[in-house]
């Protein structure tokens, strides 16, 4: 099929040339690049002529290459199991009393991959330091938590080289009672996220992934537990390409 719509191509291109030129063009058996002149005329094409002809042959023979080898690279994605890991910055928005620095956020995953839907296990560790205002004046703290959560993300364009993707999450989290006092892990609370973003397949098995997300937990003790995340990960897909 592919032999055929190339020779198709190459016969209208040699017809678009004999209007151009004056000449008469013959693909050659065989050959995707080689025309043989059948008649030479008086004068030659002028340079104009000669750069719309070649721009001609490429868009003719290089399109449809292009857009066979984008549907083989597309036909390589398939389901499966992959596993990944993340990290990027994390905001705990400021409440009350106390507010926070810039913090940071480190995590991993691992799901499998329907082609569109996808379903992951995420464990992820927060951090963000702050202070809170006492009688005797501010005081430094931070808050700790560590969250997993089960997600359920959808891909619009799987097949795609850019592919957008959504989705949310609900699980545990174990964090800070406070933003004051020792550094534990000690309140349980209920954790929930949404997530928007974009993904990089590098390769049919490796991905990068760029997104925001909203995340938040039921009231572990004495503070608002509200989180803005931007997160680079990186996943790879476990099977044959």
């Amino acid at each position: 099929m592919e032999e055929s719509r190339t020779a198709t191509l190459l016969a209208i291109a040699a017809e678009v040339l004999r209007g151009l030129s004056g000449r008469r063009f013959e693909p050659a058996t065989g050959y995707v690049a080689d025309l043989r002149i059948r008649g030479v005329p008086a004068r030659g094409p002028s340079k104009r002529s000669t750069s719309r002809l070649l721009l001609l042959v490429v868009a003719m023979v290089g399109v449809p290459m292009a857009a066979s080898a984008q549907s083989k690279s597309a036909s390589n994605r398939s389901p499966g199991f992959y596993a990944g890991v993340e990290s990027g910055l994390n905001w705990l928005l400021s409440n009350g009393e106390n507010s926070y620095n810039t913090g940071y956020a480190v995590g991993g995953v691992a799901g499998y991959d329907f082609l569109g839907p996808r379903v992951e296990l995420e464990v992820m560790y927060r951090n963000n330091a702050g202070t809170a205002a006492t009688p005797f004046g501010n005081a430094a703290g931070q808050i700790n938590q560590l969250s997993t959560m089960v997600n359920g993300l959808y891909d619009f364009m799987p097949g795609s080289i850019i592919t957008p993707y959504a989705g949310a999450g609900l699980g545990l989290a174990f964090a800070n009672p406070g933003l004051l006092g020792p550094s534990s892990l000690g309140a349980t609370a209920f954790a929930y996220q949404g997530i928007v973003g974009v993904g990089y397949n590098a390769t049919p098995l490796l991905r990068v992934n760029l997104d925001a997300r909203y995340y938040g937990t039921s009231n572990p003790g004495t503070y608002t537990n509200n989180d803005i995340s931007v997160m680079l990960g990186v996943t790879y897909k476990f099977g044959n390409p």
